[in-house]
């Protein structure tokens, strides 16, 4: 009874919308596909330019949606496969090590985004041609890292 009391003068106070922003978040599930989207794509290219893995992780975990972190794995191989050098390679390689090891993105996480990177080659590699060599490479070193299963490398596509 007192917490909906509580609400109800949350609720009828001037600007009361903002106040329970504050009070109890909006954040997580609330958030707009389209907005989480950008927010992970904002995420990646601040973390290509900084190389802060600990910022890139607290960004993520303060999105508070692990059930969208495929997205970012998604994200990230995009820009691996688009990227022409070495170093976005190796960083997001770096970065999913990261956010492996400390339980941040889940198994079935990894495996929702690269199923869906595996599902959407076709089309990515119309604009990026070299995508299907980049992309078993990069999988290869996933791999290798212990951030992917043997069964999910196994079914990524080759030319």
């Amino acid at each position: 009874r007192a917490a909906l009391d509580r609400a109800t003068v949350l609720l009828s106070m001037t600007k009361g919308g903002k106040r329970i922003d504050n009070v109890w978040g909006s954040g997580g599930g609330q958030q707009s596909v389209k907005h989480l989207v950008k927010e992970i794509d904002m995420l990646l290219k601040e973390y290509l330019l900084s190389g802060d893995v600990l910022e890139a992780e607290h960004c993520l975990q303060e999105l508070e949606v692990p059930h969208f972190h495929h997205e970012l794995v998604y994200e990230a191989v995009v820009m691996v496969l688009e990227s022409t050098g070495e170093k976005t390679f190796k960083m997001i390689l770096d970065l999913l090590k990261s956010l492996w090891k400390s339980s941040v993105i889940t198994m079935d996480q990894m495996k929702r985004g690269y199923e869906r990177v595996y599902r959407e080659i076709p089309d990515i590699n119309l604009d990026v041609p070299h995508s299907y060599a980049v992309l078993e490479r990069f999988v290869e070193e996933c791999f290798q890292a212990g951030i992917i299963s043997k069964p999910l490398r196994d079914l990524c596509p080759s030319r």
